[in-house]
């Protein structure tokens, strides 16, 4: 139970009930703050020195001189896990600007906020089960993603706006459907339900195929492991990189470019990565059914292994 786990605030650990942050914070008050949301197996951070890496470059995408060092936050992300008696964890890391006057130009000096939240999860790797039940049920959206221009695409950052209205176009979507009736022939009435959409997926302002509101996307055509380029308007998530770092070591061809839906619906093969999911099947996108493969269970076994031998 939440109630049960203890968060680290600003260097201490608190009971979830009494974790606060201020109202002046920024990241409340503006979303300006830099997050890493990752899994703890076995009590290790899987791919620490990646999560590192992409922090720090959100943080200089948004000029937030944190002044915290890499050795300060992974101790108090160990503090959390053995506060908990937790090895096998959802861990996310947020650092913001702090607390400043209400003005729009942040001050360069910086008092940063840094949380550090857990709750369990399965254990992972090869005797691991996922946190997922099924296949996903997919939707595109008419929400574009942001186009880097606006913001960069590559920061993880507070401000998850765009992925909430994809989400919640896609509620309202599953909802329209599901007063949707039919009149039969006698007057009564025929609902026309369906299976909940678990994932919405965004394109670009040109219409091409970027990601899922909180996923990646990849798809299988003709054998070749296929997926939005970074170059497009993409979050370059670390569970994708490994997916493709896998590939890479199992011969698996791979490319990234830009693709519209049309190239996605006519796969053989389409699933979601995050670093919750994991790699994730596609059951359904918009209806059109496709589902996993051997690519997809290959990559998934591989993805086990490498969490096996890094954590475990």
């Amino acid at each position: 139970m939440t109630d049960d786990l203890h968060y680290h605030v600003n260097g201490d650990l608190e009971p979830a009930s009494e974790a606060t942050v201020s109202v002046d914070d920024r990241g409340f008050r503006y979303g300006d703050a830099a997050f890493e949301t990752m899994r703890a197996y076995g009590g290790s951070i899987f791919r620490w020195d990646a999560h590192v890496e992409r922090l720090e470059r959100t943080c200089d995408a948004l000029s937030l001189e944190h002044g915290l060092s890499e050795n300060d936050l992974r101790a108090r992300i160990d503090e959390t896990l053995a506060a908990n008696d937790l090895a096998d964890a959802y861990v996310r890391l947020s650092i913001t600007r702090g607390v400043q006057p209400g003005k729009l130009t942040p001050r360069p000096e910086v008092d940063p906020t840094v949380v550090i939240y857990v709750k369990p999860l399965p254990r992972g790797g090869l005797e691991g089960e996922p946190v997922w039940d099924e296949p996903a049920v997919v939707r595109s959206v008419d929400t574009r993603r942001i186009p880097k221009e606006a913001i960069p695409a590559g920061a993880k950052t507070h401000n998850y706006l765009n992925g909430i209205l994809a989400r919640i176009e896609l509620a309202r979507a599953a909802d329209d459907d599901a007063k949707t009736d039919d009149d039969t022939a006698d007057g009564a009435r025929e609902s026309n339900d369906g299976p909940i959409p678990d994932e919405a997926i965004l394109c670009d302002l040109e219409g091409n195929v970027a990601e899922g509101a909180t996923s990646n996307l990849f798809f299988v055509r003709d054998g070749t492991l296929l997926t939005p380029s970074t170059d497009c308007d993409v979050l370059a998530g670390i569970t994708r990189e490994t997916v493709l770092e896998l590939a890479a070591e199992a011969d698996v061809q791979t490319r990234e470019a830009r693709y519209d839906l049309a190239d996605v619906l006519e796969a053989d093969e389409v699933f979601l990565t995050n670093r919750t999911w994991e790699l994730r099947p596609v059951a359904t996108l918009d209806g059109i059914e496709i589902g996993g493969g051997p690519i997809t269970d290959r990559l998934s076994r591989l993805y086990d292994e490498r969490v096996e031998t890094s954590c475990y």
